[in-house]
């Protein structure tokens, strides 16, 4: 079968306007900031996203000549340290001009683009070219590194961004379902089978089922309200909420109230991506796996399982679908997704995105915390395009996310992806709920 490119390359060039879009979000004064210090400052972004993709598709998959070596290896990988300690010694000593790494992008962009249109980017007899693997990952790539520029841009002082003149409101909510709903017994069946999606991350195959029992959800996140309960009542003073290692964390880091989360005077507020605003109760809770699993033990409840969410999530009476609303793509009326808000909407905000069983915003408003330590599937293989992107994760250290966030593309909106953090990081657009 011919390859279709033009959907490719309307993807490429979606992704590249898109990432600018961000970039001029920062100010100048802010490019060699690192908005959270345990990643790279904000002009490695700038020139890791094009130079991964020089990388993997011009030099790895098509043997061609890169743009700038000494770049290259600057910005080839980003870094998921433990401690900022370890943060600060992996930086490096001297970071180029903008106006240098500007022309890099210009010249690397130019390059992947004449090669998506007219390279031979799908080889049935290369790994890294089979069914355009290359190319599916570095397009996966950028919009992956959208999102981890926003929720970084979110820790920028205020007064080091500037506003974009067409922000979308937050849509009005008329009613909220509260409660829980019980998940019946049933057949979960995770990841996928490489000839089922056009493309998928190694971490996704091969798909297996399983048997997951009985149990009750909250039909909604944990809201901002809700948890602030938690907050006033000593949560994070009281250690038998914590595993040893978040209780270590709370403490030696002086914690007491999520990362999203300010004080102005005797008043609660939320740090939004331009302004701060009164805490709002009806959002989802943004907060760490740790902080997540305290408030479930503190409510006498726990976290879903990877497996549970996707019962939640995708089973039906009929059997399992492509989304929680049904078989239709994502929409705007499905959830909070694509780009369309910088900061979360109140829970239960799109009735339509509901599950078979009526469970809300599994998909979109925020990643959602597992108790699922992120692991390979039986089959597991490096992928041949990027062998490093999970295996050097399966340690044991990270957990399982799945549906999506604000910030999340629409093409990664699938069945099968998976999102991994460590437990004690605070700044993705992470929310949760609790069962039984």
């Amino acid at each position: 079968m011919t390859l279709d490119r033009a959907p490719l390359l309307e993807w490429f060039d979606r992704n590249r306007k898109r990432t600018q879009e961000i970039f001029a979000l920062v100010d100048k004064s802010a490019y060699y900031e690192r908005p959270i210090q345990l990643r790279n400052p904000v002009v490695f972004y700038e020139g890791h996203i094009p130079a991964f993709s020089v990388n993997t598709l011009l030099k790895g998959a098509l043997g061609k000549p890169g743009i700038d070596q000494e770049l290259e290896v600057l910005f080839a990988r980003g870094i998921d340290p433990e401690t900022v300690q370890a943060a600060d010694q992996s930086q490096a000593s001297l970071w180029p001009s903008r106006s240098e790494v500007l022309r890099y992008v210009h010249a690397a962009d130019e390059s992947v683009r004449n090669a998506l249109e007219s390279s031979e980017i799908d080889n049935p007899d290369d790994p890294r070219r089979q069914r355009a693997l290359s190319a599916f990952t570095i397009l996966e790539h950028e919009a992956m590194h959208q999102e981890t520029l926003l929720y970084m841009l979110h820790q920028l002082p205020h007064e080091a961004k500037h506003p974009p003149p067409d922000r979308h409101p937050a849509p009005e909510v008329s009613r909220r379902e509260r409660g829980t709903v019980r998940i019946p017994a049933g057949t979960a069946t995770l990841g996928a089978q490489p000839d089922e999606i056009t493309f998928g991350w190694d971490n996704e195959f091969l798909s297996h089922q399983v048997e997951v029992n009985s149990f009750d959800c909250d039909k909604v996140n944990v809201t901002n309200g809700e948890y602030l309960r938690f907050v006033e009542s000593g949560g994070y003073s009281q250690q038998q909420w914590w595993p040893d290692e978040g209780w270590q964390w709370i403490t030696g880091n002086r914690i007491h109230y999520p990362r999203f989360w300010g004080r102005d005077g005797n008043q609660w507020v939320w740090r939004g991506m331009f302004e701060w605003l009164p805490l709002q109760e009806s959002w989802p809770v943004y907060v760490s796996h740790f902080e997540a699993a305290a408030y479930a033990r503190w409510k006498g409840r726990r976290l879903m399982t990877e497996a549970e969410f996707h019962r939640a999530a995708y089973g039906s009476p009929s059997g399992e679908r492509p989304f929680p609303w049904g078989d239709d793509p994502p929409e705007p009326r499905h959830g909070n997704f694509g780009f369309r808000h910088y900061d979360p909407c109140p829970v239960g905000s799109f009735p339509e995105g509901r599950s078979a069983w009526g469970v809300h915003d599994l998909v979109g408003n925020g990643w959602e915390w597992t108790s699922t330590v992120f692991s390979p599937f039986a089959g597991f293989e490096p992928m041949a395009s990027y062998p490093q992107y999970s295996a050097d994760f399966f340690d044991g250290k990270h957990f399982v996310l799945k549906g999506a966030s604000p910030a999340t593309a629409l093409p990664l909106i699938r069945r099968s992806l998976r999102n991994w953090f460590r437990p004690n990081y605070p700044y993705v657009y992470a929310k949760f709920r609790c069962v039984n």
